[in-house]
């Protein structure tokens, strides 16, 4: 079966015309273009031949009539702010594209499409696939807010959706999830291959460390005397860098991603200073040991030059690990397709990851240019967009065959 790689690059283009900033998007969960575009998205389902359905927290979910058996295909359409034009959209479109496809090609078995509600977080990072899977409580939603201050809540009323039932996975109907994606990194890149299996998606946890110091005036008191918040911290993440470097795995990343001195003036020795530290694996073993390293380094580090530092866990989450049999036919229908896929983990989250303890699950990556993503510079080449759904439909073929 060939997919119509014309109408699918329509399709994208015409949902990245809801919340079009440049060559990007700005298409925050449950805002006016959110919404829009969704609503366009139900439609296209519809037109489809699907059973189609805003559910309670914003999931556009389709189902295939007629069958009892089918592969559930999706990502998400929401965006960070001033982001790409693929990221989510493109994994969306592909299941969209999947299902026409079979659907005129007459084949037994279908084709389930899901957009999940507000992957990026602006309320609640992967709000939409962990109610899918009943990992969503009303503790949850009733906690949540965005930015300026909105309640989840009050958005999914606003939005039309909230007094609507949940969509929810089918054990007895689906028989695998499957997400494509964009790369969002420059490994595929770098390789020269043009599609990616995921084996894991990482795991990640922050953690804040503190150092608590003293005031003083920086140009009457000496260095010797002082109590400097700032300089531990530097020190600090120096140290600590070389310390992770010994205990990291081959597929470790870590990230320094917030410095704040208070008071913060030139003239004011830093009273008080916090370092936002995260790191991400695909072994929780290889987790907790950078966990304890940091935790060492605080020890360390608590005390010196009269200030006191401290280091609390701010969130975790457990790495996924997609189904190998998943994965060796997505590799076998990359091989039908004429390329080798590089088999990878995924450095990102992704709605796969709660998927992935419910049902078998797999992942195909396409290169990113550049490497880029979350970003309006976010792109893919044409031809590869292309034939990561004609190796998405193949995939689909191969294990709706299988249940035959």
């Amino acid at each position: 079966m060939d997919i119509d790689g014309a109408r699918l690059l329509s399709d994208l283009r015409e949902l990245a015309a809801f919340g079009r900033v440049g060559t990007g998007v700005n298409r925050l969960a449950f805002s006016a273009e959110d919404i829009a575009a969704r609503q366009w998205l139900l439609e296209r389902m519809r037109a489809a031949g699907l059973e189609a359905r805003i559910d309670g927290v914003g999931n556009v979910y389709g189902q295939t009539p007629g069958v009892s058996k089918a592969v559930i295909i999706g990502s998400h359409t929401d965006t960070v702010p001033k982001g790409g034009w693929l990221d989510g959209a493109m994994g969306v479109i592909y299941g969209l594209e999947v299902a026409r496809t079979i659907i005129e090609a007459g084949k037994d078995g279908g084709v389930d499409v899901v957009s999940f509600a507000d992957e990026e977080g602006t309320f609640l990072g992967t709000l939409g696939s962990r109610s899918f899977v009943g990992a969503l409580g009303e503790d949850d939603i009733a906690r949540a807010e965005n930015g300026d201050g909105e309640e989840l809540s009050a958005a999914l009323v606003r939005a039309g959706y909230g007094h609507q039932d949940r969509a929810r996975l089918d054990p007895a109907r689906h028989i695998a999830y499957l997400e494509g994606h964009i790369e969002q990194g420059p490994r595929l890149e770098a390789e020269g291959k043009r599609i990616g299996v995921v084996t894991s998606i990482v795991g990640m946890r922050r953690m804040l460390a503190t150092f608590h110091g003293q005031a003083d005036h920086a140009g009457t008191t000496p260095m010797r005397l002082r109590k400097d918040a700032g300089a531990r911290l530097i020190a600090f993440a120096h140290d600590l860098t070389e310390r992770l470097r010994d205990v990291a795995g081959p597929d470790s990343v870590w990230n320094f991603g917030r410095i704040a001195f208070d008071p913060g003036a030139s003239n004011v020795v830093p009273r008080r200073a916090e370092l936002l530290i995260e790191y991400r694996d695909v072994e929780i073993a290889v987790m907790d040991r950078m966990e304890a390293t940091i935790r060492a380094a605080v020890e360390t580090a608590d005390g010196g030059g009269g200030v006191r530092t401290e280091a609390v866990l701010l969130e975790a989450a457990r790495p996924a690990h997609m189904d190998p049999a998943v994965g060796a036919v997505i590799q076998a229908a990359a091989a039908a397709a004429g390329v080798e896929a590089l088999v990878m983990p995924s450095g990102a989250g992704h709605d796969a990851m709660h998927l992935a303890d419910k049902v078998a699950s797999g992942m195909l990556f396409i290169p990113s240019e550049g490497g880029r993503s979350h970003d309006t510079a976010e792109d893919s080449a044409e031809a590869d967009i292309i034939l990561g759904c004609q190796v998405m439909v193949e995939t689909a073929r191969l294990l709706l065959g299988r249940t035959a």
